[in-house]
């Protein structure tokens, strides 16, 4: 009978922490939405490659982020139904998986732009642009915060965490290029701080994709 109390307990302690990963994503999802749309236009608006990479790089997370709202959506929903039966946490691995791959993608996208920026450079304007990356950085760190008291064993909120870190750090390299560019005329940083940036996401990625993928096949060391 304890064993039985024991596992009733469980499944809900379970179903709670889905749920509230659920709250927290979907939190993210819409203020991060908010925030792309402002930096990708005044990133095109500014000549910015450094805010329009954020925001190109944000909107990626959107869509990844959604996928996170959403695997937490139909594991509840689903989960705990006589018609479906699947493993709820293979399920948010899989989301964590995708999440991944999407922002390895991003890292490729930022890598590419900033080269060609390099190439062929645009003026900037600073001041607007530097506002808007720092009220960018001001919405991931709070993300981050929202994501941050999900489970650790849960590699779909993971992901998610992961993504609004990716995003705050771009945020911070697109304050600092901008900086550099209106107190010394480095402008060259604009774009060469892009390709770090997308150098260390791909980091990350790579993680994700080895953490997520070892949930989905069961790979185990022995």
């Amino acid at each position: 009978m304890k064993f039985v109390s024991q596992k009733a307990d469980t499944k809900m302690n379970s179903a709670n922490n889905i749920y509230s990963n659920e709250v927290r994503s979907k939190l993210v999802v819409l203020i991060t939405a908010v925030t792309t749309v402002l930096e990708i236009f005044f990133g095109y608006w500014t000549h910015s490659m450094a805010l329009l990479a954020d925001g190109w790089h944000m909107a990626s997370h959107v869509f990844a982020l959604s996928l996170s709202w959403m695997a937490y959506y139909v594991a509840r929903k689903y989960s705990n139904t006589a018609k479906y039966t699947f493993d709820s946490k293979k399920l948010l691995s899989l989301s964590g998986l995708l999440s991944a791959v999407a922002l390895f993608f991003v890292a490729v996208f930022m890598a590419v732009e900033s080269i060609m920026r390099l190439l062929r450079p645009l003026d900037i304007q600073f001041n607007t642009a530097i506002i808007i990356a720092i009220w960018g950085l001001i919405v991931n760190l709070a993300s981050a915060f929202v994501l941050h008291g999900g489970r650790n064993d849960d590699h779909n909120i993971r992901g998610a965490y992961f993504h609004v870190l990716a995003d705050a750090l771009t945020s911070i390299i697109a304050i600092a290029a901008l900086t550099a560019g209106i107190i010394w005329e480095i402008y060259w940083l604009d774009c060469a701080v892009g390709i770090v940036g997308a150098i260390v996401i791909t980091k990350w990625a790579i993680s994700l994709m080895w953490n997520a993928g070892k949930e989905l096949v069961d790979f185990k060391n022995l």
